[in-house]
């Protein structure tokens, strides 16, 4: 079996999402997963965007020992300068530096010309190489670029002494016959081809990139880059669960594998969409809700005398499982221990495990049984913590369809207990008047978001906001069997975000950055 490395970019290109602003400790959470999860190259960021940024990837590329940990530079000294000083203290550091090469980019974007473009590009990677031994380099939208123009790209690259040339479908613009095409022509082409890695980079925007990265494994691609869930700029990037499993279900066919340990592979969906804000749809391949229920009765009859009628994956695989220790409100903090251990969460804090228990006593005492999905919910909230602020006491709200509604809050603040009394349009918006008049913030609500996070009626809610507060925003999460409570604390949890965000402004601001 060929390996195939696996180049996550959920910290960088995933962070580019519309309204996704990972935090360093986020960050850092997430690339342990990604190293449980057995990625090869971490793509922790873009040092040069911001100070904040270039923190978060040093924090990144300390807390990582199993893997490689990249930073991302543009084709100019300055950002090849933020990545060295990034990548300080990493096990194994690398940098990606990129440069556009099709005919609209040189034109409009660089306003180069190709022999410009060859310059520059021969200029950064002899600058990247003093620091660094290993260089990937991208050829921004490599796949509107000119065939032969691309081969004397890829070229230069090899003689400079690249250890990766990368490929990106940066707009999602080819099919996989084209996209592998390229892979082929530059295979059969460019001298020395041999003593470097292809690497494919590609976007969604025509639902393709997971069909364009099995094209261009089929045609010698060594690499594939993309993100958990298939999160990224406009439509996303490959989700790489899905070219995981398509290699290991139709090994017979790819005769190519991964290092990845699957049964992480649920798990790091999991905490990539609660700490990111990004629901996964029900009908997602792979990490959907949806994605091993059937339904039909047909399917049904099947799947009771045959399994494989109709699922060509085991649940098991990606480390989905049913619950074998039923917890309720008679559970003591053995037993909660001893689940937290069956689910992977070995490694927490004696403080985060009595942070948790109490909660799953609260929640426990209004859930006959408490599953699998609601200890998750519970620990990937409390288990990222920001400095409380703001924390919520007490919540009475009142309700008549033939009135306006009505909250009191009541917040522990620095001060002290406050207590505030508000009318509001529905009963979500007296919640939240009721807490801007205690906290004295003055903030926009720009996203609120409800979900399920377990089945019946005593379903676990979960609740996901956005604030924004001038040129600022922060995203905030609560759960809770009752959404008006879950509600309240997603607020809260987002202000007490935006004031720790306001009294480290260099650590958290970032520039827009049109990147590959």
């Amino acid at each position: 079996m060929r390996k195939i490395y696996i180049f996550d970019t959920t910290l960088r290109d995933g962070e580019q999402s519309p309204g996704v602003n990972l935090n360093t400790q986020e960050k850092v959470e997430i690339a342990l997963q990604l190293e449980k999860l057995g990625v090869d190259r971490i793509e922790a960021g873009f040092p040069a965007a911001s100070p904040g940024d270039l923190a978060a990837v040093n924090a990144v590329a300390r807390a990582i020992k199993n893997a490689s940990v990249m930073g991302l530079a543009r084709s100019v000294e300055k950002d090849i300068d933020a990545v060295y000083e990034a990548l300080k203290g990493a096990e194994d550091p690398a940098i990606h530096i990129f440069l556009a090469t099709s005919p609209i980019h040189r034109k409009h974007k660089l306003r180069m010309e190709k022999e410009q473009v060859l310059e520059t590009a021969e200029k950064a990677i002899r600058y990247a190489k003093k620091y660094f031994s290993r260089v990937e380099f991208s050829a921004e939208d490599a796949g509107r670029t000119e065939l032969d123009f691309l081969c004397e790209v890829t070229s230069l690259a090899v003689r400079e002494g690249v250890s990766v040339v990368n490929i990106p479908d940066t707009v999602g613009y080819l099919n996989p016959a084209e996209f592998g095409n390229i892979f082929k022509t530059l295979k059969e082409n460019v001298q020395g081809i041999e003593n470097i890695q292809l690497s494919a980079h590609c976007h969604d925007d025509l639902g393709m990139a997971t069909a364009n990265s099995l094209a261009a494994i089929l045609n010698g691609a060594d690499q594939i880059e993309g993100t958990i869930n298939g999160i990224g700029e406009r439509a996303g990037n490959t989700a790489l669960e899905e070219v995981a499993l398509a290699l290991a279900t139709r090994a017979d066919y790819f005769q190519a594998t991964t290092s990845l340990n699957l049964k992480e592979i649920a798990r790091t969906s999991r905490l990539v969409s609660k700490l990111t804000g990004m629901v996964v749809p029900g009908n997602k391949a792979i990490v959907g809700a949806n994605a091993f229920a059937h339904e039909s009765g047909i399917h049904q009859d099947g799947m009771l005398k045959e399994k494989t009628t109709y699922e060509i994956i085991s649940p098991d695989t990606i480390g989905l499982r049913d619950s074998k220790l039923v917890l309720g409100k008679h559970s003591g903090r053995h037993a909660f221990r001893e689940k937290l251990i069956d689910l992977g969460y070995e490694h927490l804090t004696e403080d985060q495990v009595n942070a948790a228990f109490g909660k799953f006593k609260d929640v426990a005492d209004r859930k006959k049984n408490v599953t699998d999905e609601d200890i998750r919910a519970l620990i990937e909230e409390k288990i990222i913590e920001t400095p409380e602020v703001f924390a919520l006491e007490q919540l009475v709200v009142s309700f008549d369809s033939h009135a306006t509604p009505s909250a009191t809050v009541t917040l522990k603040t620095q001060k002290g207990i406050v207590k505030q009394e508000s009318d509001g349009n529905g009963t979500v918006d007296a919640i939240y008047q009721a807490i801007d008049k205690l906290t004295g913030e003055e903030v926009e609500l720009d996203d609120y978001t409800i979900k399920s996070v377990t089945d019946g009626t005593d379903a676990l809610g979960e609740v996901h906001v956005v604030l924004k507060q001038g040129d600022s925003s922060a995203q905030g999460r609560g759960v809770s069997t009752d959404i008006l409570e879950a509600s309240a604390r997603a607020y809260v949890d987002a202000l007490n975000r935006l004031v720790d965000k306001r009294n480290a402004p260099a650590r958290n601001r970032r520039d827009n950055v049109t990147l590959i």
